[in-house]
């Protein structure tokens, strides 16, 4: 506070005494204003009064000219002239208004050739002094001065069309022109009466300022007296009022924690105490003593709030407690309290404020925690998806969160303070007894066992929860409420017999899937060991049904697939097991029928699919099943053999003609065949997953002179089974092609032989010339083989120039435009071709120039027999001609001696491959096994 808070300052002191002779002053100085400007509008009504003269002596001058001459020139200026008093006609009639559009009179007055600074003072003085007797008379004389203008006026209109009218002379216009002078007659005492009220007027207005000035003065001064002296009696008791206070606030400063402050209003000095800049970490006279110190350490955001705070207490008198930030010195932010109570002298003005500071960093930090808390527990409340339901002691309701307002049928705000029974019945499930109060279970610790309850639902059929309750309590461990969670089980239990259905069954035809069909089988295999009974098992494949897909498209198979099951369904027995096994096939249990009977049903199931016709837009098709059925009894062995033999069965029955059915034999031969080759099926699989295929490579060698390029070779595939033993392709390969394994086979092998070819080419540039890949003809269908024989030349930074793919001469001839524009697409990627086994065929010269291939290997049954069987060495010489003449090399397979290399030689043959060139030896790094033969090492 800077100073002794028992005396005032000398300039505070001085103001006390002389401010009441300031509203003295002022009063007279607005007196003299008044004044001024009423005399000076008084003159400017003066002044108007003389232009509105002018203008209507000019006006009737510029008329009776008109008259005489009638030129339009006098009429304009006649126009002109008397604007000056319509101008003022219209000011008067806008301030006689009610509420007077002050704009419109402005106009008005301007138009009457008022001078625009005169104006505000002439709108004061009509409207504040309208209804003085002098002024009320000058504004009679003016309207009454109006009504002869708006005469002349229309007698100017009058004499206008007068003029305008054909064949009017000087008589005519005499009567108009008579009344005119008239009425100027009549105006000219009423504006010498204007102008005399008007002065009068004045002259009694100045007066009574006068008089008014002076009393005023009088007046003033005798109040300034008056409140000087009050002023000097309160000052004193509020200095000594001061005084206590100063006491008392320094005995609170020395024996309170907080911080205190004392803002003097008029002086803005802002006293804080040690303990404040202390809580701010500043020293005790860092701070200045000023408000704009509060202000400068306030948080930026909070400076308007605080300002609103401290406007509402000093106006209105509402308790300041207020809460904000400040700026400690070391630049951080302390949250502090500031409570205070304004202080007023004995006139009742705001003199002096003073309260506490108060640190509350903790205490918001607790704040910030408990609401994060609650926050976090409002949320989780009401994201979770069971019903949650808190009470009091006494079960009474207090909330429910929205999936209890959805569980019950209740809303929260109807629910409240009802007891729990009444809100949420709750039912033994098995019984329907009514359970008792769970808050009570509770809270007598007697909570049985998690059961499922029946809720008897407010509007709705009941539902089974699985209820929980947990007691809230206090501080000190007593109970003060309970949570009871109530847990919907019945759409899990939904759920659940949902997920077993869709488990168990088709979803398109609703009939058990195959992982059912399997189980039912096995337990059918179970039964006729352990009770020596027998079954049936039937594997059902339709024939034709690809033309209805590939011709109506997949939604029309889909619905004749449900309708044949539909057709099946009616020729079984109830608890015979009908299943989809996949696509179009099905599965048949006939528990409890074999032999015989297992056959006529199965006949009638053919019967039946092959007298169903099946009806899509305008078209119908006609189907036929094959059948596959075998016996199941006490030999049986496990169902993955059970149904792999009635699928043998199955496909039998196709290739004896479709629409047939295959009864199982194990003796017969062609089945135990095709059984096997159905093995070797799931065995490929096995071996590609275990990586037990491996690549062979054998040399092919010139035989014509020629730069060389490189070695040129073949790659051979190879499987190791599942004792380490080289398994021949011929093993394989035909389950492979029947089965539509190849191009996956394929795809392995250009994997595999690129990746071998980028190790080797890192290693040693430029050592494979030509490396020739055999391709099935299955591979030729697939439109996506080239897309992927670029992506992993790409992978594996393989020039494609290189590579060469062979393909049998009967694949490409099978489909010949497929063939050409498959090559032609590979070719264009920089791949050559080989047809192998050429002239095996018996057009291969007939289709030979639709093949683009760059090599044509010469069928190795010719080349083997050609020294001593003169018909195959003429082959050898015709394919060596015609391959000549297409611009093709040729290769021949099978040499096996030096009598058969030189042959060939001189036969102009390009290339020989065969075991007296080299044996086939592993290609990829790694590929150890060893060939058991010969013969085995040479197959394809």
């Amino acid at each position: 506070m800077g100073q002794a808070r028992g005396s005032l300052p000398a300039g505070e002191h001085v103001l006390r005494i002389i401010w009441p002779f300031v509203p003295v002053v002022l009063a007279l100085a607005l007196i003299s204003v008044a004044s001024v400007d009423l005399l000076s509008a008084a003159r400017a009504f003066v002044a108007g009064e003389s232009m509105w003269t002018k203008g209507q002596k000019s006006a009737v001058m510029h008329l009776l000219r008109y008259g005489e001459s009638g030129q339009e020139a006098d009429f304009q200026a006649y126009l002109a002239a008397i604007a000056l008093p319509l101008g003022d006609r219209q000011a008067r009639l806008e301030l006689e208004r009610g509420q007077p559009d002050y704009e419109r009179a402005r106009a008005g007055l301007i138009a009457g050739g008022n001078h625009p600074d005169d104006i505000p003072g002439m709108i004061r003085l009509y409207r504040n002094f309208r209804h003085v007797a002098e002024i009320d008379q000058a504004i009679s004389v003016w309207a009454t001065a109006d009504i002869e203008i708006q005469s002349l006026d229309q007698q100017a209109l009058a004499l206008r069309g007068l003029l305008a009218t054909p064949g009017c002379d000087a008589d005519c216009l005499a009567p108009v022109l008579r009344r005119i002078e008239t009425l100027d007659a009549r105006l000219t005492p009423l504006e010498a009466a204007f102008s005399y009220a008007l002065g009068k007027a004045s002259r009694r207005v100045s007066g009574l300022l006068v008089v008014g000035t002076v009393g005023a003065a009088v007046l003033l001064m005798l109040v300034a007296i008056l409140l000087s002296q009050r002023m000097l009696r309160q000052e004193r008791r509020l200095k000594e009022a001061l005084a206590h206070s100063e006491e008392r606030l320094q005995l609170a400063v020395g024996g309170s924690n907080d911080g205190l402050w004392d803002w003097h209003l008029q002086h803005g000095e802002l006293y804080f105490s040690p303990r404040c800049a202390e809580m701010l970490g500043y020293g005790a006279d860092e701070l200045r003593q000023a408000r704009e110190t509060v202000i400068g350490l306030l948080h930026p955001s909070e400076v308007l709030a605080h300002e609103e705070r401290l406007l509402l207490h000093l106006r209105n008198g509402l308790p300041y407690d207020a809460e904000f930030r400040m700026r400690t010195k070391a630049g951080g932010y302390l949250w502090v309290r500031a409570r205070g109570r304004i202080v007023r002298d004995a006139q009742g003005r705001a003199a002096r404020m003073a309260g506490s500071l108060t640190n509350i960093a903790e205490q918001k930090l607790s704040e910030a925690q408990l609401f994060a808390e609650k926050e976090r527990a409002q949320v989780t409340l009401q994201a979770i998806g069971d019903a949650v339901i808190t009470t009091d002691v006494w079960g009474r309701i207090e909330s429910l969160n929205p999936a209890a307002e959805l569980l019950t049928g209740w809303r929260g705000v109807e629910a409240k303070g009802l007891p729990m029974r009444e809100v949420c019945p709750l039912h033994d499930e098995g019984t329907r007894a009514p359970v008792p109060d769970l808050v009570t279970l509770a809270l007598q610790q007697s909570w049985p066992d998690q059961a499922v309850l029946l809720l008897a639902r407010r509007g709705a059929r009941p539902v089974a929860v699985k209820p929980s309750v947990a007691l809230i309590r206090d501080g000190a461990g007593h109970a003060i409420g309970a949570v009871l969670v109530l847990h919907d089980v019945s759409r899990e239990r939904e759920h659940a017999a949902q997920l077993a259905y869709e488990a168990s069954h088709d979803a398109l035809t609703g009939l058990v899937n195959r992982a059912e069909f399997e189980r039912r089988v096995a337990a059918a295999i179970v039964q006729a060991q352990t009770a020596g009974c027998a079954h049936t098992l039937m594997y059902l494949d339709l024939d034709q049904f690809k033309v209805v897909n590939d011709t109506c498209g997949h939604a029309a198979g889909d619905e004749l697939i449900r309708q044949m099951a539909e057709v099946m369904r009616q020729q079984l027995r109830k608890g015979d097991t009908l299943a989809r096994l996949g696509g179009d096939e099905f599965g048949v249990l006939l528990e409890q029928c074999a032999g015989a009977g297992g056959e006529r049903v199965a006949e009638a199931l053919r019967h039946a699919i092959a007298s169903f016709r099946f009806a899509h837009r305008q078209r119908t098709f006609t189907l036929g099943v094959s059948i596959g059925m075998i016996r199941l009894d006490g030999g049986s062995g496990a169902v993955a053999e059970a149904l792999s033999a009635a699928d043998a069965a199955c496909y039998m029955a196709k290739e004896g003609g479709r629409n047939r059915v295959q009864v199982y034999h194990p003796q017969d031969s062609v089945v135990r065949m095709r059984h096997s080759e159905m093995e070797w099926v799931s065995r490929v699989h096995a071996a590609l997953a275990a990586g037990r295929f491996c690549l062979y490579a054998q040399d092919i060698m010139p035989l014509q002179p020629g730069p060389s390029c490189g070695r040129h070779i073949e790659l051979l595939l190879r499987l190791v089974d599942e004792d380490g033993r080289m398994v021949p392709p011929m093993a394989f390969v035909p389950a492979c092609e029947r089965y539509n394994l190849m191009p996956m086979i394929d795809r392995w092998v250009v994997e595999a032989a690129f990746a071998e070819l980028a190790r080797r080419h890192a290693g040693c540039p430029g050592e494979i010339g030509v490396c020739a890949i055999n391709l099935s003809g299955a591979s030729l269908a697939d439109d996506s083989f080239p897309a992927f024989v670029r992506a992993q030349a790409e992978r594996h930074a393989i020039a494609l120039d290189g590579i060469c793919f062979e393909i049998t001469e009967t694949a490409a001839i099978g489909n010949l435009a497929q063939a050409a524009a498959f090559i032609r697409q590979l070719q264009g990627m920089g791949c050559a071709f080989a047809l192998d086994d050429f002239g095996a065929g018996m057009a291969s010269f007939t289709y030979l120039k639709h093949l683009p291939a760059t090599y044509l290997k010469i069928d190795g049954s010719f080349v083997r027999e050609m020294l001593g069987d003169p018909v195959n060495l003429v082959m050898v010489e015709a394919i060596q001609r015609i391959g000549q003449a297409m611009g093709k090399q040729t290769i021949a397979e099978f040499v096996e001696s030096e009598a058969m290399l030189q042959r060939l030689r001189e036969l102009g043959v390009d290339f020989a491959q065969g075991y007296f060139i080299g044996q086939p030896v592993p290609f990829a790094s790694g590929s150890g096994v060893s060939e058991d033969s010969g013969q085995l090492a040479h197959a394809e």
